[in-house]
């Protein structure tokens, strides 16, 4: 139920992902039964409609709706049977090994951090966001979950991020780069300079300091900061393929000439903006918790819950919990 456009969108999204993965996995719609059911028959009718096999998909009746006015805490303390909680106690029960929502994000936040639970040695979970790059796309942690931060949450950061694009894209030795205001040691404020020192002295392949130009560049494969700095970089890049969307229309509409080298060029630009949109990687991990928990975007499409769907099974597949649970051991065996 969690969306702009839910359950509709939600819905479509896992009948795209059940279409797609022909069997490969089952998933299980969490919400009102009644609401889901007539998501299903609406997908159904559309042309081209897809109505999985029953023994694709499961409902699991939650009857209240967390909407985006209320607070992060509504899941766990007067919404007990919204999706979001039900979900979220059912995945660790181990009845589901992933949950995907499109939610209200500091609820999904906060009751997966309670249900689910830390991973041991973590202070704080982490939300990161991919960046597009001309090479291999780049991990902002933290993307927003966690606006005030300590030193030491930075490295946790930049240890989860590391495993993340390791197991993720097959990097061996991710680059991380800690963002402040220069590259010189000097540089930053008081939780940046102390952060570094933990970084230097971490097993991590840290390349120093960094700067906002340099995470576009293709040569980081992590980016950390704390989650205030995050999200305004985040919501920044958001707005930025609106923006040359209108100034490509505009410099279109200005005269016949400049119409044909727009038709032209059409093409070229959708591929570059397909980079930049949002729906083709789906959703955020929420990295630090004991489950796979991937928040997906409040107007969510079909297709970016369909990706959100195949970004959990990829989590899930390749033991990123795991991993980041044997390197946080492994750096707190040498503090």
């Amino acid at each position: 139920m969690g969306g702009d456009f839910a359950p509709a969108n939600v819905v479509a999204g896992a009948c795209l992902a059940l279409r797609g993965a022909a069997g490969r996995f089952r998933v299980a719609l969490v919400g009102p039964e009644d609401t889901i059911r007539a998501a299903l028959a609406d997908c159904a009718r559309q042309p081209g409609g897809f109505m999985p096999p029953d023994d694709h998909y499961t409902i699991i009746h939650a009857p209240d709706v967390i909407d985006m006015h209320d607070s992060a805490t509504a899941a766990v303390k007067t919404k007990r049977r919204s999706s979001i909680s039900v979900g979220l106690y059912e995945h660790k029960a181990g009845t589901v090994h992933g949950f995907v929502s499109a939610g209200n994000t500091g609820a999904v936040m906060s009751a997966a951090t309670l249900i689910l639970g830390r991973i041991e040695g973590i202070g704080r979970p982490t939300i990161g966001a991919l960046v597009p790059t001309p090479k291999t796309p780049c991990l902002m942690v933290d993307a927003g979950a966690n606006v005030d931060c300590r030193p030491r949450h930075l490295l946790e950061f930049g240890i989860m991020g590391s495993i993340y694009m390791s197991s993720m894209f097959n990097i061996p030795t991710p680059r991380v780069g800690l963002l402040s205001i220069g590259e010189e040691d000097s540089k930053g404020n008081a939780q940046s300079l102390a952060a570094l020192q933990l970084f230097r002295s971490s097993t991590l392949n840290f390349v120093g300091n960094v700067e906002g130009r340099d995470i576009l560049t293709g040569d980081l494969d992590v980016v950390v900061c704390d989650g205030f700095v995050g999200n305004v970089i985040l919501k920044f890049g958001e707005s930025v393929p609106k923006f040359f969307k209108a100034k490509f229309q505009g410099f279109a509409k200005a005269n016949l000439w400049n119409t044909a080298i727009a038709l032209v060029a059409r093409k070229g630009l959708r591929s570059v903006m397909k980079e930049l949109d949002y729906q083709e990687h789906g959703g955020v991990p929420l990295l630090g918790v004991n489950g796979v928990c991937i928040i997906g975007h409040g107007k969510s499409t079909p297709r970016a819950i369909m990706n959100m769907i195949y970004r959990a099974e990829e989590v899930i597949q390749k033991s990123v919990n795991s991993h980041i649970q044997d390197s946080i051991a492994h750096t707190d065996a040498q503090a």
